[in-house]
This record gives C-alpha cells, structure tokens and sequence, in this order.
C-alpha cells in the first residue's frame, strides 16, 4: 500500500490498482478539532482533481475536502454519517472519506509522499 498526501492536508491510499482510499491527515482534524458533521461526495460522480468533493465541520471550523486526483467515486464510509468523531479517533484508519477509482495514476504518483508532507508541516 503506498500512502500519498495533498497539500490540502488529505491523504490517499493505493490498495490495489482499483481503489484509492481517501481521508484527512492527523494534522488536519486536530486543526479542525471535534468533527461533528460530514458531507460524503455522491458514488458513481466522477470528479477532477482538486473539486471540492465534501466538507469536514467540527466545532471550530468547516473545511472542504478536496479530490486528490481525477477519478470517480466509488464507495463512501457510511458510518460517518452516525459517528462524524471517527474521524478524530481514527483519521488514518476508520474515519477515511471515500473510495476513488484514480483516472490518472501520474496525478497520484506526483502527490507528496510522507517525507515531503511532513517537510510541509514544518513551514505551517
């Protein structure tokens, strides 16, 4: 599994040369704080990359979560729909957004990978 980020602070997962799993990084919900609402992107849209593809409210703050590359959606976690805090306990686990068919693999292959996205936070 390779673990790419955007600097929009989600990250995505390669499981397998179908679907790419999509959420926010560690960073990101602790910016945000306690989530308590998630809007899911709509299975079987396709969207381009960088498309506002859902939002993220806590209750400090609402943020857009944005397509890391061209693709199409393909599963979303129902279960934060009930339980939006998943997302705080499990950012990079559980509380993932969606499932993406990637349209451009080139897309994600110039993502940053765990190096480059932590030499980001540094700058924060």
């Amino acid at each position: 599994m390779t673990t790419k980020y955007t600097p929009d602070h989600e990250w995505v997962n390669i499981e397998d040369h179908e679907a790419a799993v999509v959420g926010i990084t560690q960073h990101a919900q602790e910016a945000l704080g306690d989530v308590v609402f998630v809007e899911l992107p709509e299975v079987g849209r396709s969207y381009a990359k960088g498309e506002v593809a859902g939002v993220v409210e806590s209750v400090k703050a609402a943020a857009d979560l944005y397509m890391p590359a061209d693709g199409e959606v393909v599963e979303v976690n129902n279960a934060l729909k009930d339980e939006p805090g998943l997302v705080n306990k499990d950012p990079m686990g559980t509380g993932w957004f969606f499932k993406m068919k990637v349209a451009d693999r080139a897309q994600f292959d110039a993502l940053m990978d765990g190096p480059a996205y932590d030499a980001l936070l540094k700058t924060l």
